[in-house]
This record gives C-alpha cells, structure tokens and sequence, in this order.
C-alpha cells in the first residue's frame, strides 16, 4: 500500500514538475544567459517544477524500495506521459491529435499489462 501511494505521488509530482518548468521556460524565451540565470532564480514556476521534482525524486526513492525497476519506471513514465499530454491539451493548448489519443489508449494498455504480469 505504502508503495502505491508513493508510485502516485511520484507519478503526479513528477508531471506537475514538467508542467511547472514549462509555464516557467515561457516567461524565458529570449533571455540572454546571465539574465536568464537571474530569471530562473525569480521564478515562481522554476521553483515549483523543483520542489516537485524533489518530491517526485523521494517518492520514487521509496517505491524502488520494494518494486521491480522493470515495472515502475515503465509506470512511472507512462503515466506521467498520459498526465502531461492531457494537462499541456489544457493548458498550452496543444493540439490532441486522434493519433494521440489512441497512442495514449496503447499506453495505459501496457501500464495495465506491465502491472499486472
């Protein structure tokens, strides 16, 4: 049980972390170097993608534990993969293809069969 919730909270921090650099990398574009270092430390979004990389990072730690390797990081990337191109459907309006989503179809279908088996 204990493993499931950290899987979940990997899964979760870890999309929401690349969502976070995302909406944090749009305010960068253009930027020279030193400016965009000084950027990265005044951005919000920056530190929320970190914070919730390290959350993923000890949640994931905790998983590895106990699991197999060969099934949680197939889960914990597809999964992951599922969340960020719905969210970035959401958020950055990008564009949902119908070959998308029956790629996305295909990628839970192996979730459940690599957690499964």
């Amino acid at each position: 049980m204990r493993q499931s919730v950290a899987l979940i909270v990997a899964i979760i921090t870890n999309a929401l972390a690349n969502i976070f650099v995302k909406l944090g990398a749009l305010s960068l574009a253009n930027k020279k170097t030193f400016e965009l270092l000084t950027c990265y430390l005044k951005n919000i979004y920056i530190w929320l993608g970190l914070l919730c990389f390290g959350v993923a990072f000890v949640s994931y730690s905790i998983v590895l534990t106990k699991a197999k390797l060969s099934v949680a990081y197939p889960v914990m990337t597809s999964a992951g993969f599922v969340i960020v191109s719905v969210l970035s459907s959401v958020l950055f309006k990008e564009h949902f293809s119908l070959s998308k989503i029956v790629g996305i179809v295909i990628i839970a279908i192996g979730i459940w069969i690599v957690s499964v088996l």
